[in-house]
């Protein structure tokens, strides 16, 4: 989809909080700033010149989203810290007159890079901010592919979590199903229609809409696709309704019909202990869909936020790993244990 980063402040926080797409970012931008505490600054006079605008119209974007650009690094100095950066810039070879009067400035607000970039995403009326965006958008869609080998359809098989959830979701499956074919007086229509119950209950979609979304070929498995979290809750809905199908059998002595079926998965669905569990499935579903995959479920809009650091570790750092060397791993501890024993 197309990204626009004036107008989606999830967009420009998942770029701001991926550290892997930022380093490419700052290789390619080279934006010359002012050594201070170990990195970078750039001053709004700076800003200004950059970005070809007034320093009015970077004092208007300062007023206007001050709490988005102070949480993603600029910063007002006074005192020591405003002499320091002083002594800093006086130790530049540039002119005086390149800073105005800000030796007599009783506080200066200075961008680090992160900041910067922040502002470059806001502002519309430069046009070297726009073209900035889309050196922004390219790399981050590079970077995303190379950690992920080429492609981000699996990106979930890269938590550490996911093949340990992987494995338990499918053992519950069977137990589902196997509940479904003894308890249930129906076709076999009702192995689909069940399970797209489970699916529109968690994340508000049935099988063929989330395969829409993910733009999945016919022959490619779904639940290949969840994240850890989304597994787990599956796993539980599947052993809390087979266990509910496996004892109202028994009591009723004879198979459900599907009325009794539904009317035992709208008590299940509606036990307020499921509440936070899905409020946190269809977060990390729509949020990292939209981050990683540039998937966007728009039934679950409302969910989305930005990323934090550590998710951006956790499916692209050095954790994170491809399913046959994570399948090859749990082979091979298996083969010591079997050594072992």
């Amino acid at each position: 989809m197309s990204k626009d980063l004036t107008n989606s402040s999830v967009h420009r926080q998942n770029i701001l909080n991926n550290p892997y797409a930022l380093q490419e970012i700052e290789k390619a931008a080279h934006i010359q700033g002012i050594p201070f505490e170990g990195h970078s600054v750039v001053l709004k006079e700076q800003a200004a010149a950059f970005f070809e605008v007034t320093v009015r119209t970077i004092e208007n974007y300062l007023a206007q989203y001050e709490v988005e650009l102070a949480r993603n690094g600029y910063e007002v100095l006074k005192g020591e810290r405003l002499k320091d950066l002083k002594l800093n810039i006086q130790s530049l070879d540039v002119p005086e007159t390149d800073f105005g009067n800000i030796f007599k400035s009783p506080q200066l607000g200075i961008f680090d890079f992160r900041a910067f970039l922040n502002l470059a995403m806001l502002m519309v009326e430069s046009e070297r901010a726009r073209l900035l965006r889309q050196v922004i958008l390219d790399i981050v869609i590079d970077t995303i592919n190379e950690r992920t080998g080429g492609g981000t359809k699996y990106i979930n098989q890269r938590d550490e979590d996911f093949l340990h959830s992987w494995f338990e979701e499918e053992n519950y499956r069977k137990q589902f199903t196997d509940a479904l074919r003894d308890c249930v007086d129906m076709g076999n229509f009702k192995y689909p229609l069940y399970t797209d119950k489970i699916y529109v209950s968690i994340f508000r979609e049935k099988a063929r809409e989330y395969r829409k979304i993910l733009r999945l070929h016919e022959k490619e498995k779904m639940r290949d696709t969840f994240y850890a979290e989304v597994l787990d809750l599956i796993a539980s809905y599947e052993c809390g309704i087979a266990a509910m199908l496996q004892d109202e059998m028994k009591t009723q002595k004879r198979k459900l019909s599907t009325w009794e079926v539904d009317e035992i998965f709208r008590r299940f669905e509606n036990l307020p202990h499921w509440t936070p569990l899905i409020e946190k499935a269809r977060n990390k579903m729509a949020s990292r869909d939209l981050a990683f995959r540039d998937a966007l479920h728009r039934h679950l809009e409302e969910y989305i936020t930005p990323l934090q650091r550590d998710e951006f570790e956790r499916f692209l750092g050095k954790k994170s790993k491809e399913l046959d060397e994570r399948l090859e791993e749990a082979k091979d501890v298996m083969r010591r244990l079997k050594e072992r024993d």
